[in-house]
């Protein structure tokens, strides 16, 4: 399982440790992930995530689940995320 957030599409980034005689060696900043059930306001259904900690407050900042898929961008979620957008937006397209 590769250690990407399914919602914003964060990765792991690479950088150096850097000693005090200013030794440079390569290492890798993890994202925090954790696993996360969201619910899903339109569709009445709790979907498992693999989400950062900064992507779960982004999803509570814009109004929860529907919204943030709604405006994400199809690169930056995971496949089971778009199945999930796709359902979104078919719901609320009969609904209106």
């Amino acid at each position: 399982m590769s250690r990407i957030c399914e919602l914003t599409g964060k990765g792991r980034m690479v950088g150096n440790n850097v000693s005090h005689a200013n030794n440079k060696t390569k290492r890798t900043f993890l994202p925090n992930l954790q696993n996360v059930t969201l619910l899903s306001d339109s569709l009445e259904q709790a979907f498992k995530f693999r989400v950062s900690a900064s992507g779960l407050r982004s999803v509570e900042h814009v109004g929860g689940l529907d919204n943030w898929l709604l405006k994400t961008s199809d690169e930056k979620l995971s496949t089971n995320a778009r199945k999930v957008k796709k359902a979104v937006s078919k719901k609320q397209a009969l609904a209106a």
